[in-house]
């Protein structure tokens, strides 16, 4: 099944800053080697968790090392201070902030990418062999499908929809196109039990990180009634609290950083949706390994 087609709603990621890849062989310049490249991932960005997920779903510990970052950046422009170095060793005089998610070299001492979904393929295609076929052949285009819906439909949409300087129009707006792609993966999840299927794929770690994002970031800017509305997609949810449960999921959730993290980089307005949580992602997650939101 396709993937539906994303509102054109404005993407609010910054571009990356560095965009290696990982090749097949030698001839690549950074090609497949254990333990020669590490992750430098903070638990409470959403890219960072993505990244986290996938690493955990193909059991890269050995072969991958992460370096975890603080949860909240303690530089200017949401820098990690320690990822400095790190930045102007690879782009002498580097003048932006220096962000997660990073793949850096260790042989090198520079950085590969800064690129999620790059890193993402790349642990996938050049570290994956024998694990879990997230990226099944022929599934690109609909996994790439899925990620924009993701970023535009949900991710985008809601936080448009709660954004304090837009009028109500806009927000309703917003707020028809964010509810609109809930309700077509719902419909979706109601007759499978991944969006690919019944075999997870990297599809369906878009979806959770942005159900995630949803319930524990977006929902402070919302009214109770859109929130409830929200919560009305029981397949979705469900799914949710399912994908929780797995180790390679709930675990990486750090709820309360999550929560420092929004409230130190935010600036809009709280609503009354901020006391309407939809899941309580902590009961779902194995031996309770999550920490617990404020």
């Amino acid at each position: 099944m396709s993937a539906p087609a994303p509102t054109a709603l404005p993407l609010a990621r910054p571009a990356p800053a560095f965009r290696g890849r990982i090749g097949r062989d030698a001839r690549s310049g950074h090609y497949a080697v254990p333990r020669r490249y590490r992750l430098h991932l903070s638990p409470s960005c959403p890219d960072c968790l993505r990244i986290a997920v996938t690493h955990s779903l193909l059991g890269l510990d050995e072969v991958l090392p992460v370096t975890l970052l603080p949860t909240v950046p303690d530089g200017p422009g949401g820098e990690h201070s320690a990822l400095r170095p790190l930045y102007e060793a690879s782009a002498h005089r580097y003048p932006g902030a220096a962000v997660a998610p990073v793949l850096s070299d260790d042989w090198s001492g520079r950085i590969v990418s800064t690129h999620a979904p790059d890193i993402m393929r790349d642990l996938v295609r050049r570290f994956g062999a024998g694990r879990p076929r997230l990226r099944p052949k022929g599934a690109d285009a609909e996994i790439e499908g899925v990620r924009r819906l993701c970023a535009q439909g949900i991710d985008a949409a809601a936080q448009r929809a709660g954004r304090a300087d837009a009028d109500d129009e806009e927000r309703g707006a917003a707020l028809a196109s964010l509810l609109r792609t809930l309700r077509s993966l719902d419909g979706r999840l109601a007759h499978q039990e991944h969006l690919l299927g019944d075999q997870l794929t990297a599809a369906d770690v878009e979806l959770w990180v942005s159900l995630v994002q949803l319930d524990t970031v977006h929902r402070w800017h919302l009214d109770a009634a859109a929130v409830h509305r929200v919560a009305g997609h029981p397949h979705l949810w469900a799914y949710a609290r399912r994908l929780a449960a797995r180790p390679a999921f709930g675990p990486h959730l750090d709820l309360d950083g999550i929560a420092r993290r929004h409230h130190t980089h935010c600036r809009g307005l709280e609503a009354a949706g901020a006391a309407v949580q939809i899941l309580d992602w902590a009961a779902h997650i194995p031996n309770g390994t999550a920490t617990a939101s404020c």
